[in-house]
């Protein structure tokens, strides 16, 4: 078996080999097809870093005091072991970030707090090459996807930055014309409203966006003058731990940004639900979970922001570009092997156009590069877990099962290692499949045809969520008929990927509360204080 090594630039823009543990990357591009190992190696991540204080106070020892994090493309590979903070820990974090809060929310400007986002979104891009290691590592995802996210994440501190010294920032608000007046007919007063910190945030993400899901909550949380404690991902905590470490560098208070890391969510979630001092959740996973810490959180009435499941459609009507529609349906479903809460999931293709549609996307399916994320030629990685994998073939074969059609893919690929799945796409899917009714976080397009717009309409609401949805046409009438229509809080017309710090992001239904991004997403960590003064 021949090794295989990363090649990574050094600050001096020389050249240096680094080789994970023996087996790394050369096991995970070469293996045969045989039985995995079950036995475990451990990589020494900070090794493979040009800046290994981004990655402090990992755990050494293998007891209770620590968990440990995963290769998804190697996955009898320890990555590193971290820190298992107690409901305890989390009790002692929110003590300390309410203990900070006056100092951070009073004593200090909106002009000095959007200059420290700014220093801590530098030198995250000035450590981009390890950051994107660590996430890929962590996380599966291709080095290209995750260099992407990190540009994607410090756009969000960059945007909230400038966003802190608005009218619309904490501190800012409005003056409204009395309608009060004196004896003599003249005005009486002044009407004020202001807008002030929330107070303590309790941050809690996902693992398929392990910076993006931070800076996008801490951004806004921090700019407004909140202190944050952040619950990361179980299986993603170690770029989080990179962020805090270069939040302090960057000179953010430790108690104004903290981290609990734990694979025991709920104790965590719970702390921070049912502590009084706590007086904002933002949440974003599964819309179960989302309706437990909805309920823990009414005791204390905190302000939530929830951005849940989705179970997105894709519409492509006679009239699209179908060239352009397959380009957005691969970008919208295939990006991050179809783990992300927007990818397209049911797919509408209008009949007179279905054949050619499926024709174009199963020849671009079919030359997707399939492999470990830090093979700079993967397009597509592993799945997050051996679980993820099963959940999604099961649901495939139950849908070719029920009738479905399966054009491409549909199968493991055991060669690469037991988390890879490969690309599938099924038609002629039944609207009461597994597949089509529920959120499917794997890659697979299940497609199936319709004859009119009010029917592609019909089926695409058909749903108890609306996070995102997506249709491509050149009708202009049509677009802006179809998209008042159709019930999701995210519309993407004749593009895959719509995302960005500028615009608000949140669903409908089912798929959460609150808005995060835009202006709208400062105005979540905020409260609104009404002053009326008689002078």
């Amino acid at each position: 078996m021949t090794l295989r090594v990363l090649m990574m630039k050094t600050h001096s823009t020389q050249w240096k080999r680094l080789s994970f543990t023996t087996t790394f990357l050369a096991a995970t591009l070469t293996r045969p097809n045989t039985a995995f190992s079950t036995t475990c190696t451990t990589t020494n991540i900070h090794s493979v870093l040009r800046n290994p204080s981004l990655l402090p106070n990992l755990s050494s020892g293998d007891d209770d005091s620590s968990f440990q994090v995963y290769n998804p493309a190697q996955p009898d590979e320890i990555v590193a072991r971290v820190p298992r903070h107690s409901r305890k820990d989390t009790k002692e974090a929110i003590d300390r970030a309410a203990a900070a809060l006056p100092e951070w929310r009073d004593k200090t400007t909106a002009k000095y707090r959007a200059s420290l986002l700014t220093e801590w979104s530098r030198l995250i891009q000035e450590n981009i090459d390890d950051i994107a290691t660590i996430m890929t590592l962590e996380s599966g995802k291709p080095i290209a996807e995750s260099k992407g996210e990190v540009n994607y994440g410090t756009s969000f501190l960059d945007f909230y930055a400038a966003e802190a010294i608005r009218p619309t920032g904490a501190g800012g608000g409005m003056i409204v014309p009395t309608p009060f007046d004196h004896a003599d007919g003249s005005p009486r007063g002044k009407i004020m409203a202001i807008q002030q910190a929330i107070g303590v945030c309790g941050l809690i993400t996902p693992w398929n966006f392990p910076i993006a899901m931070i800076t996008r909550k801490a951004g806004p949380a921090l700019a407004a003058g909140c202190t944050a404690v952040v619950k990361p991902a179980t299986l993603t905590p170690l770029t989080a731990i990179a962020l805090e470490a270069l939040a302090i560098q960057a000179g953010i208070p430790r108690n104004v940004f903290q981290l609990v890391t734990s694979d025991k969510a709920s104790d965590v979630g719970d702390e921070m639900c049912e502590n009084p001092l706590v007086r904002k959740i933002s949440f974003t996973g599964s819309t179960g979970v989302g309706k437990h810490l909805m309920n823990l959180s009414s005791g204390t009435m905190k302000k939530l922001s929830l951005e849940l499941g989705g179970n997105a459609p894709f519409v492509v009507f006679e009239d699209a570009d179908i060239d352009q529609a397959v380009s957005a349906a691969m970008a919208s479903k295939f990006r991050n092997a179809g783990q992300t809460c927007v990818c397209s999931d049911r797919f509408l293709i209008q009949q007179s156009v279905h054949d050619e549609f499926v024709e174009k996307m199963a020849e671009r399916v079919k030359k997707l590069k399939i492999g470990p994320g830090m093979d700079e030629s993967t397009k597509m990685g592993p799945l997050i877990t051996s679980k993820a994998v099963d959940a999604t073939q099961e649901k495939i074969e139950e849908a070719i099962a029920e009738g479905a059609t399966c054009v491409v893919g549909g199968s493991q690929l055991k060669s690469l290692g037991p988390n890879f799945l490969e690309p599938t796409i099924l038609t002629n899917v039944s609207t009461e499949s597994r597949i089509w009714k529920e959120e499917t976080f794997g890659p697979c397009a299940a497609i199936r045809s319709f004859e009119t717009e009010e029917e592609a309409l019909a089926i695409a609401n058909d749903s108890e969520v609306g996070l995102a949805g997506y249709f491509c046409s050149n009708d202009l009438s049509r677009v802006f008929r179809f998209a008042s229509k159709l019930e999701t809080g995210i519309i993407g017309v004749n593009d895959g990927i719509i995302s960005t710090c500028s615009a608000p992001f949140g669903g409908i239904k089912e798929s959460g509360l609150g808005r995060e991004g835009s202006t709208l997403g400062l105005a979540e960590y905020m409260e609104t204080k009404y002053i009326f003064v008689n002078c």
